[in-house]
């Protein structure tokens, strides 16, 4: 073949520009703001979804959940794909929250924890995110979650103090006290329970940890007692553990908190009202 030819055959034809995604309106249920979460099912002739350009965890049933953290932006993009290689897109407008803001005129202490208290810090962080990182068929995902327990309201999620104009961690859960140690509490949906302290963490006292699914999970501190086992499935309504002060707490209350992958998630967002 003739050099000149074969420099022709080898050249490539341009590739045309993928087509833009179209606008679609997917159906949704949830709370859209900050600390709150979706649930819907996808069409049919859908093949993928992400979330901020993240894949999202869809069930077989097309069944998909995602949130956003308490800091999360003003927007999000829904974006799914099709069998077909095209592209829709869905943009989500997630409204602000007015979190509860104290304003102190003490300096924030100084420092960080110390090595020694980091020696005892560091497994316990190390087995919370090995169970965050298991993956299970717990369902709980789908249903209305219900009160772990009824009581009053000691703490807010997202609640944060600033030290002299020095932000401090916000309140990462809701906190519930019920008046008194030993008040048994229960599962605000099914699910597996990922972990099971066999004694005391330096700071969340005897944890309880509960995957509902999808990379959404619960977390229980402060137990006096935890009435279930690792592995263990347990269904909505069901008696887990009892209430305490273990850890570092003031005062007997169950501190619960919610995460959808590293997104902090306010629990009252996810249930009827008190």
């Amino acid at each position: 073949m003739p050099l000149v030819a074969l420099r022709a055959a080898q050249r490539v034809a341009p590739v045309a520009p993928a087509a833009p995604p179209r606008p679609v309106t997917l159906p949704f249920v949830g709370e859209l703001t900050q600390g709150g979460w979706l649930r819907g099912t996808l069409p049919g002739g859908v093949r993928s979804l992400s979330l901020d350009g993240n894949p999202v965890k869809v069930a077989p049933d097309g069944g998909w959940f995602v949130a956003f953290d308490r800091d999360a932006g003003a927007q999000a993009v829904l974006r799914i794909s099709y069998s077909n290689g095209t592209l829709g897109e869905q943009r989500l407008s997630v409204a602000p929250r007015a979190w509860q803001i104290e304003n102190v005129n003490i300096p924030r202490k100084p420092g960080g924890p110390s090595e020694a208290f980091m020696a005892l810090r560091r497994p316990e962080l190390a087995r919370i995110e090995a169970a965050r990182a298991l993956v299970n068929d717990a369902q709980g995902w789908r249903q209305r979650f219900v009160w772990p327990i009824k009581a009053r309201i000691s703490g807010r999620f997202g609640s944060q103090r600033i030290y002299r104009g020095e932000p401090g961690a916000y309140h990462s859960g809701l906190d519930l006290a019920p008046g008194g140690s030993g008040a048994t509490f229960v599962a605000p949906a099914d699910g597996v329970v990922i972990l099971a302290a066999d004694k005391p963490f330096t700071l969340e006292g005897n944890l309880l940890m509960l995957d509902h699914g999808m990379g959404l999970n619960s977390a229980f501190l402060h137990c006096s007692q935890i009435l279930v086992k690792e592995g263990e499935h347990v269904r909505q309504g069901q008696v887990i553990g009892r209430i305490g002060m273990t850890g570092r707490a003031t005062g007997p209350h169950l501190h619960w908190s919610i995460k959808w992958n590293d997104a902090r998630l306010d629990p009252l967002l996810f249930l009827p009202a008190n």
